[in-house]
């Protein structure tokens, strides 16, 4: 009788330790399954955040800030360089509106690359009206390695013979592209350089939604010809200039 209660009592703390083995395991398997559950959480949360932050152009243009002063600094240094040395294919203009007793900065200028030279005598005033074809872009970012082209006189591929150029008062420009045209003869093509103090600045262009259309602290870069402009105190005619007396041209 001693033997098989021993025997009884043995299967009884097996069936104990057994039992609370498969509770232990139990529980752990369930930790287990909660763990990583968690780490998907926590990845899910992760991937929207990433999503969230690419649909709000986070990531689309990283250290911009940083990224635009640099280049246009550099730009600015090498620039002053080349007009040292003569190169009358690089011009540094300051801001029209500046006097020339105030002490300027590297921002307080545009850079201009000369293209083409036209022919015209004349310039521009801040008061006039122009005509000019254009196409505009942003420095190279996430998604577009040749920058963002924002915007353009034309549609498609530029065709002079039948792209129409577009009317602009000088005085609704940016501060940056009214010093270029104002420096502009009828004719010349350049490419000019914005820094984004005499852009849209640190808060960039929205359009009528909200929506982003050019981050703050953007260097503009456009190529721009310009075509026509009429002095000021005169409504501007449409398109067909030629046929009305007011418009200089080539």
């Amino acid at each position: 009788m001693k033997k098989e209660g021993t025997l009884l009592e043995a299967k009884y703390q097996w069936s104990m330790t057994n039992g609370r083995s498969n509770e232990v395991n139990h529980r752990t398997k369930r930790m287990y399954r909660m763990l990583i559950f968690a780490a998907f959480l926590i990845l899910h949360s992760s991937f929207l955040v990433s999503c969230s932050e690419s649909d709000n152009s986070v990531e689309e243009y990283p250290n911009w800030k940083e990224k635009n002063e640099n280049y246009f600094n550099n730009l600015y240094t090498q620039t002053e360089l080349k007009v040292a040395n003569y190169d009358k294919d690089w011009k540094i203009l300051t801001k029209w509106s500046m006097q020339d007793s105030i002490s300027k900065r590297p921002y307080d200028h545009i850079i201009v690359h000369v293209l083409k030279e036209g022919t015209g005598h004349d310039y521009p005033m801040y008061t006039d009206s122009v005509r000019v074809h254009y196409s505009g872009r942003l420095l190279p970012s996430t998604s577009y390695p040749a920058g963002l082209e924002f915007d353009k006189s034309y549609s498609g591929t530029f065709d002079p013979a039948s792209s129409i150029p577009k009317t602009f008062k000088c005085s609704m420009l940016t501060d940056g592209f009214a010093t270029a045209i104002m420096n502009m003869r009828i004719g010349d093509q350049w490419e000019i350089y914005i820094p984004y103090q005499l852009g849209y600045g640190v808060n960039g262009s929205t359009d009528s939604n909200g929506k982003t259309l050019i981050p703050g602290y953007s260097t503009l870069i456009f190529n721009v010809t310009l075509k026509s402009f009429y002095r000021a105190n005169t409504v501007p005619p449409i398109f067909q200039s030629k046929e009305f007396r007011g418009w200089f041209e080539e």
